[in-house]
């Protein structure tokens, strides 16, 4: 299983980002898939899932109403639409997969096994 988180970069406060994790040697059929963040000095933080075939979605208080996370089965690639950026969502962005069938998943960390490369987000003016 790998995953490859892409899309990061500098945006206005205010602004959008969609951020990509592509993923291989799995499918999202069975696996769930979360967003992660990390900002300097702060603790690690989940901030979104997807559960298989996306027949469930979870967010962070600190991001409801302004990301969606959302899949492309074919391309086999997991999204987070990230809105309205703030200056506090500055962070490495990290995606996460975990083989569940259930149709559900969690934002904590210690469900998943495999993790892709963090992606840098800066919120600035």
């Amino acid at each position: 299983v790998q995953l490859q988180a892409s899309g990061g970069g500098l945006v206005q406060p205010g602004g959008s980002l969609r951020l990509s994790c592509a993923g291989s040697g799995f499918t999202f059929h069975d696996h769930a898939v979360a967003w992660f963040r990390q900002a300097p000095g702060k603790e690690h933080e989940g901030i979104s899932c997807i559960s298989s075939t996306a027949a469930r979605t979870v967010y962070a208080e600190s991001v409801k109403g302004r990301f969606i996370i959302s899949e492309d089965s074919a391309t086999n690639t997991v999204y987070l639409q990230a809105n309205s950026l703030k200056p506090e969502d500055t962070a490495v962005y990290y995606c996460a997969a975990e083989y569940n069938p259930y149709y559900a998943c969690s934002v904590s960390s210690t469900a998943y096994t495999y993790w892709g490369q963090g992606t840098l987000v800066t919120v600035s003016s």
